[in-house]
């Protein structure tokens, strides 16, 4: 799938929704403290974005959020541009909300959430677009136990049927994984199909594997324990 940059910005420009730096430098408000620190935080490497990630969700663990980002001031001031320092793609499954796993407030994460966490153009294409025009460093790609979407996956391609109405969809996505894991645990299976969605997120073409390979972005496994709150970080085998 291809993104036309100049669609994209002649999109941007007509929703409004843009940053400063596309108005003229004379007719640019300056920008508040709030605001430049939203602005710098996007700066971080993709291993600073990820300890970020861990640090919060130490806290979360912990019983000791710090719930940041969360004013009314910085409210107000993200009202003129976002900058995200993470992607997540999540399941859509209600008690794993990133902003809350993690102790991140507004603005801080460019969350997507789908079922069984799998990829489709159109969240490739969200994708590339935070990394593309809002600057995120880091991608996390976050399962979690007990997952739904897998088990009703495990549950389809034992029974050799086929899931009803567009659910179906999530099985064949999650299916590489099940084939995989025949002889294990769903939550093996669960922790493959997020490796393999970040196997296929560093080889996306058209620039995602171009930014991954130069190390300006990392791509990253996770897996949301539901009982201890704890995210576990995961590494290609």
């Amino acid at each position: 799938m291809k993104i036309h940059r100049a669609l994209f910005a002649a999109a941007l420009l007509g929703s409004g929704a843009f940053t400063t730096s596309t108005i003229a430098a004379d007719q640019a408000p300056a920008k508040t403290d709030t605001h430049a620190q939203a602005a710098d935080e996007a700066q971080l490497t993709p291993a600073q974005a990820l300890q970020r990630l861990k640090d919060g969700n130490n806290h979360f663990v912990a019983n000791k959020p710090e719930h940041p980002h969360l004013t009314p001031k910085w409210r107000t001031q993200l009202a003129t541009g976002q900058h995200p320092f993470a992607i997540v793609l999540g399941c859509a499954d209600s008690r794993t909300a990133p902003e809350v796993v993690f102790d991140q407030g507004l603005g801080d994460l460019f969350v997507i959430r789908v079922a069984g966490n799998v990829l489709s153009d159109e969240i490739l294409g969200s994708i590339e677009y935070a990394v593309e025009h809002l600057g995120s460093p880091l991608i996390v790609v976050l399962g979690h136990e007990r997952c739904g979407a897998v088990k009703a996956a495990r549950e389809t391609i034992a029974a050799k049927s086929e899931a009803p109405g567009h659910v179906q969809s999530l099985v064949k996505a999650i299916e590489p994984a099940v084939v995989a894991t025949a002889n294990a645990d769903a939550e093996t299976t669960a922790k493959a199909n997020v490796m393999n969605v970040v196997k296929a997120l560093e080889k996306s073409g058209p620039f995602l594997s171009d930014k991954v390979a130069a190390g300006k972005v990392t791509v990253v496994g996770a897996h949301y324990d539901l009982d201890t709150g704890a995210v576990e970080f995961l590494t290609a085998k």
